[in-house]
This record gives structure tokens, C-alpha cells and sequence, in this order.
């Protein structure tokens, strides 16, 4: 491997980045964002990769979720309380489930960008540049709209920013405290067709609960029941922006990526010799890789010598996304060649990219069974291989959408026009992931 520095991957070929027509704003807002204050910082993101490797050692599990993509038209306080509160009820039932603590990292605070399958887009014989995440260019169809424009990274940076500090001040204010979360859970119960089914667990939760009150240990007197911890991460697709928001650590004087706690590399990127593995490689975030079917147990292996050289536990996590009729065939493949030479690993399932469907009215959708058998499958095969299933990653949101079909609360096809408001993917809504979350943590309770 060549020397790695901030830019080297702009000599590497690189795919799913916009060609923008003024290449001086580019420039410009480059370094603009270079000289602005980081979004996190690199002890925060040191203490992801120290937690990340207690998940590898299957210590801990790895909850990650959030918006298919940000948008700047639906910035809305409400919105990030929303998708908060539903990851922290998700949180505490696989708490219990697991007996283990949980790793909470929202797809939140920078998930603007999307890769694209085509460069155009064509509708009623008009051709455009393809939607790209508002931080490239804009959703309307129409020439003005689709121009990539730098200046989105700006307006994202300021977004982020300000989804950072209401997210600071949820985790520490009391939005997350223990017993209010287990209340928001009971009201899912009370509603949930599957409420007799989940009400044990929520039982049991209640009288550990009251238990721990008995014994002088609540919110008032351990801070852990009424404050959290929850990172950040994004695809770092839109290098630019990924290298504008990169800072050499005072302390250790190695390079971080301060634009998220981690990065992944997507599907569409995950070339050896391609830029965004070398940018990657050299910032000491803990790294996402998704693992879809077409991926080769030998290349993955040599993408986890790049991204960690030295094996360290909590660099690297693995997310599958294979789809639920494919796991079963390739999954096994890769943990035996992970395991063979040693890797040290997170492994976790995203049981939503590989079941997109289009539903009959034209809506791109998801199965809510479809997800649960990918997961469902995830988990067995890695006890079947004696290997940990460390985590999941859902695309999801607080609000009360209806953009995936099924669940306890049978959302139809008919449904998708009610809520549909996804500018990308169809996401589980908060009834569907905490639906899901139960059913997770009765298999992590069985394994465990």
C-alpha cells in the first residue's frame, strides 16, 4: 500500500461520487467545512471502536438504526425525538433479552448521501442527473434541481450539527431514563395485537425495575438508568465532504474522521483498489463494511488485512445484507473464512437493503416478515458455526409512517400512500421495530 494521507484517495478511480460543474465552490466549500469546528471527536470515537470490541467478543450487542436519508425539508425536532425514543425502547428489550449492554449507533447526523444504481434518471421521456441525498443535489425532477451543488455540504455540516447537540441533550437530560423508556414500551404493549406475547418480557423488565428501586439503585442515585451513550454513522459516500471534516488528533496524532463516530463503506464501493476503501483505511473510526451476496470470502478477507492491518477488535463490523432468501447460501462461506485466518470481527445483520420489493401500486416497499427471517436466519447460522451474531442494523424511524408492509399491525399495500414520506428506502416504523425488537431478543435470550 502506498503512503496514506487525507487525499490519497483522489488518485485512486472512484465510483457514486457527482461530478460538479463549478469545480472552484467545490473548492471553496472544501475549505470552508476544513476550517469549521469537528462534529465529534476523536475520544468519542475511540470509545465506539472500545465498545464495538466488547460486541466482537461477544460481550455486547450492536443496535444501529435510523432514515434510509436525511432530508433538509423534514428537519424537525420532533422527528430526531421520535427516532431517539424508539432506538431507546429498542435498546432496553434487547438489554434484558440479552443480559448484555447495547451499543446504540444512530444512521443520524450526516446520513445524507445515497449511491445510486443509474447516473439518470428518465421519466415520461426527460432525463436527469439521479437524486443523490440532499447534500448533493435536490429531490424535485427537473434540471435546476438535480445540479450537484456544493453548497448542500454546508447546509448538511449545519444540520448535523444541530441534530448532534439535541441528541447530546437527549441522552443526558432524561429523555432516556430507564423507567420513562419502560412506560413508552408498556404503551406499545397495550396497543401491539402481539401484547400478550410481549407482555412477559415487559413483566419481567418492570419487576427488575422495582426490584433495583428496592434497593436504592434509581435514576436519582446511578446515573447509568437515566443517561446513555449513542453515536453516530453514515455511509461516507461523498468523499469531499469525508476529507473536508478529517482531523489529526492533538493527543494520539492519528487521523479521525470527525464527521461521524463510524463510517461505513457500502456494496456499490467496497473495490480494493477504489477511493473510498483508501480513504478509509487510514482514519481510526471504527469502520462499517456491508457484505451483500456477490461478495467473494477471499476478497473480503483482503479488504479486512486493509481496513485492519493489525486485527484489532472493534475496527471492523461486517454488516450482511444478503436478503432472506440468499443468506442462508452465502453467509456460512464468509464466517468460515473469517474464522479461518483469525479476523477479529463484529458481525451484524441489515435484514432490510437485500428485501426491497415494488409492491403492485408502484411503492417500493419491504415484508416486515421478510426482514425477521433474514435476522431469524442470521442468528442461526452464526450458532450453527459457533460464531457471535453481534448486531442489527434496521433503516427506521420514530414517526408513524407506512412504508414497509406487515408486522403485528398488518400494514397492507393498499396503506403505503397514507405515510409514505421516505425520499429513498422504505423504513420500519417505530410499532414495527420495536415489534421486531422483542422478537430479536427472544432469539438472543434462547442463544444466550
Amino acid at each position: 500500500m502506498t503512503q496514506w494521507t487525507p487525499s490519497s484517495w483522489r488518485d485512486k478511480p472512484v465510483k457514486q461520487l457527482p461530478t460538479y460543474p463549478d469545480q472552484e465552490k467545490l473548492q471553496q466549500t472544501e475549505k470552508y467545512l476544513a476550517d469549521q469546528p469537528p462534529l465529534v471527536f476523536a475520544g468519542e470515537a475511540r470509545a465506539l471502536r472500545e465498545d464495538l470490541a466488547k460486541v466482537a467478543k461477544g460481550e455486547a450487542f450492536l443496535l444501529q438504526g435510523g432514515d434510509c436519508a436525511e432530508s433538509f425539508d423534514e428537519f424537525r425536532t420532533s422527528h430526531i425525538r421520535d427516532t431517539f425514543k424508539a432506538l431507546m425502547q429498542m435498546a432496553v428489550v434487547l438489554t434484558f433479552g440479552g443480559q448484555k449492554p447495547v451499543v446504540k449507533i444512530g444512521r443520524i447526523a450526516g446520513q445524507f448521501a445515497k449511491p445510486r444504481s443509474e447516473d439518470m434518471e428518465t421519466i415520461n421521456g426527460e432525463s436527469w442527473p439521479s437524486y443523490r441525498g440532499d447534500i448533493i443535489n435536490a429531490i424535485d425532477f427537473n434540471e435546476k434541481s438535480r445540479v450537484p451543488d456544493p453548497q448542500r455540504m454546508i447546509e448538511a455540516y449545519n444540520q448535523s450539527t444541530s441534530t448532534l447537540n439535541l441528541l447530546r441533550a437527549f441522552a443526558q437530560g432524561g429523555l432516556a431514563d430507564l423507567n420513562q423508556v419502560h412506560k413508552w414500551n408498556l404503551d406499545f404493549i397495550k396497543k401491539s395485537p402481539l401484547g400478550e406475547r410481549y407482555e412477559a418480557l415487559a413483566g419481567s423488565i418492570e419487576e427488575s425495575l422495582a426490584f433495583m428501586s428496592a434497593c436504592g439503585i434509581n435514576p436519582a442515585t446511578a446515573p447509568q438508568l437515566r443517561e446513555t451513550n449513542l453515536y453516530t454513522s453514515h455511509e461516507a459516500l461523498l468523499l469531499p465532504y469525508e476529507q473536508a471534516l478529517t482531523r489529526c488528533d492533538s493527543l494520539t496524532g492519528k487521523w479521525y474522521d470527525c464527521s461521524a463516530h463510524m463510517l461505513w463503506i457500502g456494496d456499490r464501493t467496497r473495490q480494493i483498489d477504489h477511493a473510498h476503501i483508501e480513504f478509509l483505511r487510514g482514519v481510526e473510526n471504527a469502520i462499517g463494511l456491508k457484505a451483500g451476496p456477490t461478495t467473494d470470502p477471499e476478497e473480503l478477507l483482503r479488504i479486512i488485512d486493509i481496513i485492519n492491518p493489525n486485527n484489532e477488535a472493534g475496527r471492523l463490523n461486517l454488516i450482511v445484507r444478503m436478503g432472506a432468501d440468499k443468506v442462508a447460501d452465502h453467509l456460512p462461506n464468509l464466517i468460515k473464512a473469517v474464522e479461518r485466518e483469525g479476523k477479529n470481527v463484529v458481525w451484524s445483520s441489515d435484514p432490510m437493503h437485500g428485501n426491497t420489493i415494488k409492491a403492485p401500486n408502484g411503492y417500493k416497499t419491504r415484508r416486515v416478515d421478510d426482514v425477521l427471517r433474514e435476522v431469524q436466519q442470521f442468528f442461526q447460522i452464526h450458532k450453527a458455526e459457533g460464531t457471535y451474531a453481534g448486531g442489527v442494523h434496521f433503516e427506521m424511524t420514530g414517526r408513524n409512517v407506512t412504508e414497509c408492509v406487515g408486522g403485528a399491525f398488518q400494514i397492507t399495500e393498499h396503506d403505503l400512500a397514507q405515510r409514505y414520506h421516505t425520499y429513498c428506502d422504505p423504513r420500519l416504523n417505530a410499532d414495527q421495530a420495536l415489534e421486531l425488537a422483542f422478537l430479536i431478543a427472544d432469539h438472543i435470550k434462547a442463544a444466550r
